[in-house]
């Protein structure tokens, strides 16, 4: 007997060894009338998706700012506290104020967005009492702003603005920065 024949015996016997430890290729199942037509394959797009809500639905804190806002405060660890709008001593009916920080923690550091929809009349006797109590008023773009004082503010913008609130046609924007109203894309 040649010296080779055992090793070749030994080479076959390790081959067949590995080949019975291999998982065995999956098979399809037999068609069936459930699964006669083929699953729809997914196809990626980068066709913007529709975050605006829906036209009856009610700001919340979570909708009237920017959806990249929210997500950058919450991976923060930050949620939001909501309570009612108001310009001065004037209560914005359904408005919000949403105060976004860390509560879990003693701090002076948080963000504020507010929204809310205003009629001419309040609107009106609302700019007529932040002008009385000092606030600055500006015009641009056919939106009339009223920023608190830069001399009171505790927080201000690159630009210099604190505290602002933004007039449109029948609504009222509020962020702790003129820069903030930005970031507050609630339409009504």
């Amino acid at each position: 007997m040649s010296p080779r024949i055992p090793l070749a015996f030994s080479a076959l016997a390790a081959a067949l060894l590995l080949s019975s430890c291999a998982a065995p290729s999956p098979t399809p199942p037999p068609p069936s009338s459930a699964s006669a037509s083929p699953e729809p394959t997914p196809v990626a797009t980068t066709a913007p998706v529709d975050e605006t809500p829906a036209a009856d639905a009610d700001p919340t804190c979570e909708t009237i700012i920017t959806s990249g806002t929210v997500d950058a405060l919450t991976s923060q660890g930050w949620s939001s506290k909501r309570e009612e709008l108001r310009i001065g001593e004037t209560v914005v009916e359904g408005g919000l104020l949403c105060m976004w920080a860390d509560f879990s923690t003693a701090s002076d550091h948080g963000q504020m967005y507010g929204w809310g929809a205003l009629d001419e009349r309040a609107a009106a006797t609302a700019q007529s009492n932040l002008k009385r109590d000092g606030w600055l008023r500006s015009t641009q773009g056919g939106l009339v702003y009223f920023t608190e004082d830069p001399a009171y503010a505790i927080a201000t913008d690159e630009d210099g603005f604190g505290m602002t609130y933004e007039f449109g046609d029948g609504w009222v924007k509020f962020a702790d920065t003129k820069q903030g109203l930005l970031l507050i894309d609630w339409k009504g």
